[in-house]
């Protein structure tokens, strides 16, 4: 990308978006977080990244401006595993910190900066306050574009797992992206969200290919997989291995099956592998056998936690998934967390709560290109 264009993370978590950002040409700039861990790894891997704290404090007009920002707001109360509290809930509320930082920025750039913004949720969204909640969502995302818009509910109040808003000077799409069909064996359901403030490219982004030169894109057929390659990066990468068996030689953890395909390659080196594994999924209180895991959860770390795995072969007894397996299903490379003094609760709490690499990436690698053809082609809405 021959221009540099800039990311800011909030709600930052594992570092996903701005992984993602380097690894497409972005340059992650600032995050918000507070939890002590997650700045911890994030300030070793993303050195020259300004750590900004608490989002309640942040004013988006004395921040540096970016082109993107990315906002995967605290998921709990809007969640059907949680208590359904809506964007009123505590957590799931600073959703609005975000959109009061977005406005200020534009405010201050005359509509410049950002020109994108991607929200990142839980599927329970939809539901939520019986549909309420993800219309106030779509509502105050497009506010931020032009404050006379005015979205309906859907029919029965049932909001489709995609769609999209299309303005006169902006657009709205949205699209619910599994892991499992990205290369890692999660199911992990997320709702991505991708607003386009200065033009109508929010489609192509989630949904249209045309031509673009991604090709890390979702796949049902059983051990297809795809290839994405970056031309450079200043990010250096390392090998992941797959190993069979678990950190301490048990059965069980996740195997390789030599079927292993490159996700991702900086400078003709793997970062990222596709892998089978031999899982089980927790159901409730019972274990059914699968090929992926369930869903991660930040309280992994607890017995029936939401990060357990029965121990093969036989199929008896049940024990939890190890930190490095969690990273591991959450497309994250073996040494992420690695020469950080961590419990392993802080490391399944921020596995938990964090984003898919694989489906992240996808998204922002379309942001990236859809930012460097808005500078080739003078006809098309221009990024600066």
């Amino acid at each position: 990308m021959s221009e540099q264009y800039k990311l800011g993370s909030l709600f930052d978590g594992s570092g996903g978006f701005p992984l993602a950002g380097t690894l497409c040409g972005l340059s992650p700039v600032w995050a918000s977080e507070i939890e002590l861990f997650p700045i911890a790894v994030t300030t070793k891997r993303f050195p020259n990244m300004k750590h900004l704290g608490d989002i309640t404090k942040i004013n988006g007009a004395e921040i540096e401006p970016v082109d993107v920002i990315t906002f995967g707001s605290p998921c709990q109360d809007l969640s059907v595993a949680g208590k359904r509290i809506g964007l009123d809930g505590s957590r799931s509320g600073l959703f609005m910190e975000a959109i009061r930082i977005i406005k200020e920025m534009r405010l201050k750039s005359n509509g410049i900066y950002p020109t994108f913004a991607i929200w990142e949720n839980v599927p329970g969204a939809f539901s939520s306050n019986k549909g309420e909640d993800f219309q106030t969502v779509l509502e105050e995302i497009s506010h931020i574009a032009d404050d006379s818009v005015s979205i309906p509910r859907p029919p029965k109040n049932k909001w489709l797992n995609a769609g999209e808003i299309l303005g006169d000077t902006f657009s709205v799409a949205w699209r619910v992206l599994d892991a499992q069909y990205w290369g890692v064996p999660q199911r992990r359901r997320r709702i991505y969200l991708v607003a386009d403030f200065r033009g109508q490219r929010a489609r192509e982004i989630l949904f249209e290919q045309n031509g673009l030169s991604r090709d890390i894109k979702e796949s049902r057929a059983s051990g297809e997989s795809t290839a994405r390659t970056t031309e450079s990066s200043t990010f250096t990468p390392k090998l992941l291995t797959i190993r069979s068996g678990c950190e301490g030689g048990g059965k069980g953890a996740l195997v390789s099956d030599n079927k292993s395909l490159a996700l991702t390659t900086v400078n003709n080196q793997t970062l990222f592998v596709s892998y089978e594994v031999c899982f089980e999924q927790r159901a409730y209180d019972e274990y059914a056998h699968s090929t992926i895991s369930a869903t991660l959860k930040a309280t992994g770390g607890t017995y029936h936690g939401g990060s357990e795995t029965l121990v093969l072969p036989k199929k008896t007894m049940v024990r939890r998934l190890t930190p490095l397996e969690c990273c591991r299903l959450q497309g994250f490379p073996d040494w992420w967390c690695s020469d950080i003094p961590h419990s392993d609760t802080a490391e399944y709490k921020m596995w938990g709560n964090g984003v898919a690499f694989p489906t992240t990436l996808f998204v922002v690698q379309g942001i990236a290109e859809a930012l460097q053809r808005g500078v080739k082609n003078e006809n098309r809405t221009t990024c600066r």
